[in-house]
This record gives C-alpha cells, sequence and structure tokens, in this order.
C-alpha cells in the first residue's frame, strides 16, 4: 500500500513590493497551471484512480464538511462517486493553504447524482499518513479483501512500514512561552518569518503519528519492520516548500544521498526526540534490508 502526501506548486507567484500584501489577500500562487486541460467528460478511464499503477491511499481534506477524505485505489473500485480523476486528486492533496487555491471538482455516483468536493491539502488532515496507511490495510483485511494474506486486521507485528518523509527545518527554538504569552491574531499567524501556529499544528500531528507507530512497533518487539527516514535539519531553501530551483533541486539531491548515509533513528519515547538507533544500521543498510525481506514474502507467497 502507497500513501501519497506531496506537495506540488504551480502557477503565478506574487512578486515585487506588493508580495507581502498580496499574501495577506490570497494565496501566494494562483493554481492556473494546474487545472487540468483534458474535458473532463472525455477523460481516459486510465487517468481516475481505481486505475493506478499500485494500490494508493490519497488523504485530502474537505474545507466545506471540515473532515478529511480518503481516496483510495480499493474505495475508487467499490464506490464510483469516489473514483474521480487523478488530476483532480494530486491537485487537491496539493492545495496547501495561503500557497494554493482550494480545489473544486464533482464526480458522478452509481445513482447519477453528483458529488461535490471541495478540498485542501493533505497535510491538513494527515502530515504524517503512517496511521492512514495502518488504517486502510486493516480495513481491507476486515473487509476480506483477497489480496491481503488472512491475518487478524491489528496484527501490526506482521507490517511493514516505510515513512519516507519530505524534510522539515531544523529547530532552532526561536520562541518561548513569555514572548508568545503576547501575541495576537497577526503573532500567530506571522512572526519573524514563520507561522507560529501553524507550524504547531503541523509538526505536532506529525511527530504524534511518529511516537505512536514508533512505541507500538516496540512493543510488539518488531521495531525493525518500522522504517521512518526523515532529516529535521533542513536549512535555507532546502526547507522551503516551493523553491523549485535547478539549484535547489541539487542540492535535495545531495541532501538524499547524505541521509542515506546516516544511521537509522528511533524516536525517544521520553523527549519525543529522533535518536540514533545503535541496534540499526544506516538508512540505506536498512532500505536494503526492507527490500530483500519484501522479496523473500513475494517468493513465499509465490
Amino acid at each position: 500500500m502507497m500513501v501519497l502526501s506531496n506537495l506540488l506548486f504551480c502557477g503565478a507567484c506574487s512578486k515585487g513590493p506588493f508580495g507581502l500584501m498580496r499574501s495577506m489577500m490570497g494565496p501566494k500562487y494562483d493554481g492556473e497551471y494546474g487545472v487540468p486541460p483534458h474535458d473532463r467528460q472525455e477523460a481516459p478511464r486510465r487517468h481516475t484512480v481505481r486505475d493506478t499503477l499500485n494500490n494508493v491511499v490519497i488523504p485530502t481534506f474537505d474545507i466545506k464538511l471540515l473532515q478529511p477524505t480518503i481516496f483510495s485505489t480499493y474505495n475508487a473500485m467499490k464506490d464510483k462517486s469516489k473514483n474521480a480523476l487523478r488530476s483532480d486528486v494530486c491537485i487537491s492533496m496539493s492545495a496547501a493553504p495561503t500557497y494554493l487555491p482550494g480545489h473544486h471538482f464533482q464526480t458522478e455516483g452509481e445513482d447519477g447524482k453528483l458529488r461535490d468536493f471541495n478540498l485542501i491539502d493533505s497535510g491538513v488532515a494527515a502530515n504524517n499518513p503512517t496511521l492512514l496507511a495502518m488504517t486502510d490495510v486493516s480495513k481491507q483485511i476486515l473487509m476480506g479483501n483477497k489480496d491481503f494474506f488472512p491475518i487478524k486486521p491489528a496484527d501490526y507485528g506482521k507490517f511493514m512500514i516505510l515513512s519516507l518523509c519530505t524534510g522539515t527545518a531544523k529547530i532552532e527554538e526561536k520562541f518561548d512561552a513569555a514572548e508568545c504569552s503576547k501575541w495576537g491574531l497577526l503573532g500567530w499567524l506571522s512572526n519573524r518569518a514563520a507561522t507560529p501556529i501553524i507550524d504547531s499544528f503541523i509538526q505536532a500531528s506529525a511527530d504524534l503519528v511518529d511516537i505512536h507507530a514508533s512505541v507500538l512497533f516496540q512493543a510488539l518487539h518488531c521495531e525493525k519492520r518500522y522504517l521512518r527516514i526523515q532529516d529535521n535539519e533542513l536549512k535555507g531553501e532546502a526547507a522551503s516548500v516551493d523553491v523549485s530551483t535547478p539549484e535547489n533541486l541539487i542540492r535535495l539531491i545531495d541532501v538524499g544521498q547524505a541521509l542515506l548515509k546516516r544511521q537509522v533513528c528511533k524516536v525517544n519515547i521520553e523527549t519525543g526526540k529522533n535518536e540514533p538507533d545503535q541496534n540499526r544500521g544506516t538508512n540505506e543498510e536498512e532500505l536494503v534490508n526492507f527490500a530483500r525481506m519484501l522479496s523473500e514474502e513475494r517468493k513465499a507467497r509465490l
């Protein structure tokens, strides 16, 4: 099962002396180049969620209903209204507040009725989608899906989780309780080139999921079946979410290659911080072990 939760920025950006004022009045990008160019009525069937090459789970958030909306290959096979165009789903999961506009589209159900979606960035619902993946697998097992080995839905000791993260900026500890106690609305929304309230929500939700998954697999004595690869010390443009210059993309490639050589980290359940796991090798070595285990499992099933 593959869970997708990424950002894809497209469209014209506000620049110049009016950039700050523009950002207070609307998204940074207009999203114009993200609109699907083809006619939805004539879109080939291969462009929909149910026809993905791999089984995927894609989280979004419906701003009108104020609840997560999850698209998946299996749901699309059972519910025609969830078999949306992949372009619509990808635009929706990338519509990060303040960066890109929300995305509205419609699908048709089995009864011919139209279903409306008013979606924004998946990070609002599942910035770390690990539990989402685990839940969807458990759901398919519970429903008797023959694509899954007949184990108990909550037998997480037999799960293998590979969590590949996009990296976060180095925690600079720039704010404290004394300072934030003086903030009003604007202080929480924009302060020293940061958005404290958004950063807090996003960091907290991602870390809590990592802590939960890490402790769960440690408690089941199968911690080597959970591998999270994350760089928590990105700086400058490497830590940005929308700088896609050739120079920065090359810089990110270098970051990823260096990350492979680092030792695997795990969450300290007392502090909540990631620390090197002395009982495991580098990220690259653990990825090779993951591939070996998956290969052996597939051979056994065949």
